[in-house]
Protein backbone atom coordinates (compact mmCIF):
# COMPACT_ATOMS: atom_id res chain seq x y z
CA UNK A 1 0.00 0.00 0.00
CA UNK A 2 1.48 3.37 -0.95
CA UNK A 3 1.86 5.90 2.14
CA UNK A 4 1.90 9.48 1.46
CA UNK A 5 2.22 12.74 3.49
CA UNK A 6 -0.57 15.33 3.89
CA UNK A 7 0.41 19.31 3.79
CA UNK A 8 -2.23 21.60 5.03
CA UNK A 9 -0.67 24.85 4.41
CA UNK A 10 -3.63 26.71 5.80
CA UNK A 11 -2.86 24.97 9.38
CA UNK A 12 0.91 25.52 9.20
CA UNK A 13 2.42 28.04 11.72
CA UNK A 14 6.05 27.67 10.99
CA UNK A 15 6.91 26.53 14.33
CA UNK A 16 9.98 24.56 12.58
CA UNK A 17 9.04 21.32 14.87
CA UNK A 18 9.21 19.62 11.89
CA UNK A 19 13.06 20.70 11.51
CA UNK A 20 13.83 19.58 14.83
CA UNK A 21 12.19 16.50 14.76
CA UNK A 22 13.99 14.94 11.62
CA UNK A 23 17.31 16.48 12.96
CA UNK A 24 16.57 14.41 16.32
CA UNK A 25 14.95 11.04 15.01
CA UNK A 26 18.23 11.03 12.10
CA UNK A 27 20.73 12.23 14.44
CA UNK A 28 21.27 15.35 11.78
CA UNK A 29 23.70 18.12 13.09
CA UNK A 30 23.51 21.49 13.07
CA UNK A 31 24.56 23.73 10.44
CA UNK A 32 26.34 27.36 10.37
CA UNK A 33 23.83 29.42 8.40
CA UNK A 34 23.66 33.25 7.89
CA UNK A 35 20.94 35.78 7.50
CA UNK A 36 19.77 36.55 4.14
CA UNK A 37 17.12 39.03 4.83
CA UNK A 38 14.36 36.12 5.44
CA UNK A 39 13.06 33.86 8.16
CA UNK A 40 13.63 31.08 5.90
CA UNK A 41 16.70 29.10 8.01
CA UNK A 42 18.76 27.36 6.25
CA UNK A 43 18.13 28.49 2.82
CA UNK A 44 18.59 25.15 1.02
CA UNK A 45 18.41 21.50 1.58
CA UNK A 46 21.73 19.82 2.85
CA UNK A 47 23.21 16.32 3.47
CA UNK A 48 22.53 17.33 7.25
CA UNK A 49 19.16 18.99 6.70
CA UNK A 50 16.29 17.07 4.88
CA UNK A 51 13.21 19.19 5.81
CA UNK A 52 12.55 22.87 6.16
CA UNK A 53 9.83 25.68 6.44
CA UNK A 54 9.60 27.41 2.97
CA UNK A 55 8.28 31.02 3.65
CA UNK A 56 6.32 32.00 0.72
CA UNK A 57 5.71 35.65 -0.61
CA UNK A 58 3.26 37.63 1.62
CA UNK A 59 0.10 37.70 0.11
CA UNK A 60 -1.86 41.18 0.87
CA UNK A 61 -6.03 41.34 1.91
CA UNK A 62 -7.39 44.35 0.41
CA UNK A 63 -10.38 43.61 2.31
CA UNK A 64 -8.86 43.97 5.88
CA UNK A 65 -5.18 45.44 4.82
CA UNK A 66 -3.86 42.74 6.30
CA UNK A 67 -0.85 40.61 5.45
CA UNK A 68 -1.20 36.91 5.15
CA UNK A 69 2.34 34.92 5.12
CA UNK A 70 2.37 31.75 3.43
CA UNK A 71 4.36 28.95 4.58
CA UNK A 72 5.15 25.12 4.15
CA UNK A 73 6.62 22.13 5.11
CA UNK A 74 9.16 20.79 2.26
CA UNK A 75 11.39 17.87 2.04
CA UNK A 76 12.14 14.95 -0.90
CA UNK A 77 8.58 15.03 -2.86
CA UNK A 78 8.82 10.87 -3.28
CA UNK A 79 7.77 11.32 -6.52
CA UNK A 80 6.40 8.79 -8.71
CA UNK A 81 8.60 9.74 -11.86
CA UNK A 82 11.40 10.13 -9.77
CA UNK A 83 14.29 11.72 -11.87
CA UNK A 84 16.48 10.27 -8.96
CA UNK A 85 16.03 6.79 -9.88
CA UNK A 86 15.96 7.37 -13.17
CA UNK A 87 19.71 8.94 -13.21
CA UNK A 88 21.52 7.11 -10.89
CA UNK A 89 24.10 4.42 -12.48
CA UNK A 90 24.53 2.42 -9.72
CA UNK A 91 21.01 1.83 -8.82
CA UNK A 92 21.44 2.68 -5.49
CA UNK A 93 18.10 4.94 -5.43
CA UNK A 94 15.05 2.86 -5.72
CA UNK A 95 10.90 2.62 -4.72
CA UNK A 96 10.05 0.81 -1.76
CA UNK A 97 7.03 -1.09 -1.40
CA UNK A 98 5.80 1.60 0.50
CA UNK A 99 5.87 3.66 -2.57
CA UNK A 100 9.02 5.81 -0.81
CA UNK A 101 12.07 7.01 -2.96
CA UNK A 102 14.78 5.29 -0.79
CA UNK A 103 18.70 5.97 -0.90
CA UNK A 104 21.30 3.31 -0.44
CA UNK A 105 24.43 4.62 0.90
CA UNK A 106 26.42 1.72 0.65
CA UNK A 107 25.53 1.29 -2.90
CA UNK A 108 25.68 5.23 -3.77
CA UNK A 109 28.94 5.45 -6.14
CA UNK A 110 28.88 9.36 -5.16
CA UNK A 111 28.13 10.57 -8.62
CA UNK A 112 25.65 13.19 -7.47
CA UNK A 113 23.57 12.76 -10.54
CA UNK A 114 20.88 12.55 -8.47
CA UNK A 115 21.27 15.83 -6.31
CA UNK A 116 21.91 17.58 -10.37
CA UNK A 117 19.07 16.52 -11.69
CA UNK A 118 16.28 16.19 -8.96
CA UNK A 119 13.38 18.48 -9.53
CA UNK A 120 13.19 20.08 -6.62
CA UNK A 121 16.62 20.23 -5.48
CA UNK A 122 16.18 18.81 -2.09
CA UNK A 123 18.95 16.21 -2.28
CA UNK A 124 21.87 17.36 -0.46
CA UNK A 125 25.88 15.39 -1.54
CA UNK A 126 28.01 14.50 1.46
CA UNK A 127 31.15 15.37 0.28
CA UNK A 128 33.37 14.37 2.93
CA UNK A 129 31.31 10.71 3.02
CA UNK A 130 31.07 10.96 -1.06
CA UNK A 131 27.15 10.46 -0.65
CA UNK A 132 24.11 11.31 -1.56
CA UNK A 133 21.37 12.04 1.40
CA UNK A 134 17.94 13.37 1.70
CA UNK A 135 14.45 12.71 3.15
CA UNK A 136 13.73 9.14 3.99
CA UNK A 137 9.91 9.54 5.06
CA UNK A 138 11.68 7.88 7.93
CA UNK A 139 11.89 4.48 6.44
CA UNK A 140 12.86 3.31 10.30
CA UNK A 141 9.52 4.24 11.51
CA UNK A 142 6.99 3.57 8.98
CA UNK A 143 8.07 -0.41 8.72
CA UNK A 144 7.61 -0.30 12.08
CA UNK A 145 3.89 0.82 12.68
CA UNK A 146 5.00 4.42 13.27
CA UNK A 147 4.63 7.50 11.78
CA UNK A 148 7.37 9.64 10.27
CA UNK A 149 8.93 12.17 13.42
CA UNK A 150 8.07 15.52 11.83
CA UNK A 151 4.70 14.27 11.58
CA UNK A 152 4.65 12.69 15.09
CA UNK A 153 5.75 16.00 16.37
CA UNK A 154 3.46 18.59 14.71
CA UNK A 155 1.26 20.42 16.85
CA UNK A 156 -1.67 22.12 14.76
CA UNK A 157 -2.06 18.80 12.74
CA UNK A 158 -1.01 20.54 9.72
CA UNK A 159 0.75 17.20 9.03
CA UNK A 160 -0.70 13.76 9.08
CA UNK A 161 0.93 10.52 7.38
CA UNK A 162 -0.51 7.27 6.43
CA UNK A 163 -2.33 5.68 2.98
CA UNK A 164 -2.39 8.00 0.06
CA UNK A 165 -6.07 7.09 -0.75
CA UNK A 166 -6.68 8.38 2.89
CA UNK A 167 -4.14 11.28 2.24
CA UNK A 168 -5.99 12.51 -0.52
CA UNK A 169 -9.43 12.26 0.40
CA UNK A 170 -8.49 14.55 3.66
CA UNK A 171 -6.76 16.84 0.91
CA UNK A 172 -10.23 17.03 -1.09
CA UNK A 173 -12.15 17.75 2.37
CA UNK A 174 -9.85 20.37 3.37
CA UNK A 175 -10.03 21.88 0.09
CA UNK A 176 -13.75 22.06 -0.10
CA UNK A 177 -14.07 23.71 3.60
CA UNK A 178 -11.15 26.42 2.60
CA UNK A 179 -13.69 27.07 -0.66
CA UNK A 180 -16.23 27.15 1.36
CA UNK A 181 -14.97 29.91 3.83
CA UNK A 182 -14.53 32.26 0.51
CA UNK A 183 -11.09 30.84 -0.49
CA UNK A 184 -11.02 30.22 -4.72
CA UNK A 185 -7.28 30.05 -4.96
CA UNK A 186 -7.10 27.48 -3.22
CA UNK A 187 -5.86 23.99 -4.51
CA UNK A 188 -4.30 20.75 -4.57
CA UNK A 189 -1.00 20.08 -5.40
CA UNK A 190 0.89 16.71 -5.68
CA UNK A 191 -2.17 14.86 -7.31
CA UNK A 192 -0.85 14.63 -10.62
CA UNK A 193 2.24 16.24 -10.50
CA UNK A 194 5.11 13.50 -12.06
CA UNK A 195 2.01 10.87 -12.11
CA UNK A 196 1.33 11.87 -8.16
CA UNK A 197 3.78 12.95 -5.17
CA UNK A 198 4.62 10.95 -2.19
CA UNK A 199 3.56 14.42 -0.15
CA UNK A 200 0.19 15.84 -0.86
CA UNK A 201 -0.40 19.77 -0.54
CA UNK A 202 -3.33 21.70 0.51
CA UNK A 203 -2.52 25.46 -0.68
CA UNK A 204 -3.94 28.29 -0.09
CA UNK A 205 -2.77 30.13 -2.98
CA UNK A 206 -1.00 29.21 -6.29
CA UNK A 207 2.25 26.80 -5.81
CA UNK A 208 4.56 29.42 -6.95
CA UNK A 209 3.73 30.75 -3.94
CA UNK A 210 4.71 28.16 -2.05
CA UNK A 211 8.10 27.91 -4.25
CA UNK A 212 6.76 24.93 -5.96
CA UNK A 213 6.96 24.25 -9.71
CA UNK A 214 3.33 24.67 -11.42
CA UNK A 215 4.46 22.37 -13.55
CA UNK A 216 7.23 19.80 -12.49
CA UNK A 217 8.96 18.23 -15.11
CA UNK A 218 11.75 15.87 -15.87
CA UNK A 219 14.28 17.52 -18.18
CA UNK A 220 14.79 15.86 -21.59
CA UNK A 221 18.22 15.14 -20.57
CA UNK A 222 17.60 12.80 -17.83
CA UNK A 223 15.25 11.07 -20.02
CA UNK A 224 18.17 9.81 -22.67
CA UNK A 225 20.62 9.36 -20.35
CA UNK A 226 18.12 6.83 -18.68
CA UNK A 227 17.27 4.87 -21.97
CA UNK A 228 20.90 5.22 -23.02
CA UNK A 229 22.80 4.25 -20.10
CA UNK A 230 20.08 1.59 -18.39
CA UNK A 231 21.13 -1.28 -20.43
CA UNK A 232 24.61 -0.41 -19.93
CA UNK A 233 24.01 -0.25 -15.87
CA UNK A 234 22.97 -4.00 -16.17
CA UNK A 235 26.12 -5.18 -18.03
CA UNK A 236 28.04 -3.52 -15.06
CA UNK A 237 26.08 -5.01 -12.27
CA UNK A 238 26.67 -8.12 -13.90
CA UNK A 239 29.76 -7.90 -14.55
CA UNK A 240 30.67 -6.93 -10.66
CA UNK A 241 28.60 -10.03 -10.06
CA UNK A 242 30.94 -11.87 -12.29
CA UNK A 243 33.75 -10.73 -10.94
CA UNK A 244 33.11 -10.97 -6.96
CA UNK A 245 32.22 -15.10 -7.87
CA UNK A 246 35.10 -15.36 -9.74
CA UNK A 247 37.49 -14.01 -6.50
CA UNK A 248 35.62 -16.46 -4.59
CA UNK A 249 36.03 -19.01 -6.30
CA UNK A 250 40.25 -18.46 -6.14
CA UNK A 251 40.19 -17.28 -2.52
CA UNK A 252 38.64 -20.98 -1.76
CA UNK A 253 41.10 -22.62 -4.45
CA UNK A 254 44.32 -20.86 -2.03
CA UNK A 255 42.48 -21.43 1.05
CA UNK A 256 42.49 -24.92 0.07
CA UNK A 257 46.16 -24.92 -0.85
Amino acid sequence: MQKAMLVDTSKCTACRACQVACKQWNQLPAEQTEFKDTYENPANFSPVTWTKIVFGKEIPDPENGRVHWPFSKQGCMHCTDAACIKVCPANAIYRTELGTVYIDEDRCIGCNYCAANCTYNVIGFDRVANVARKCTFCFDRITNGEIPACVKTCPTGALQFGDRDEMVALAKKSLKNLQAAGNEKANIYGLTELDGLGVIYVLEDGPKTYGLPEDPKIRLSTHIWDIIFKPVRVLVVAAAVFALWINRGESKKKEGL
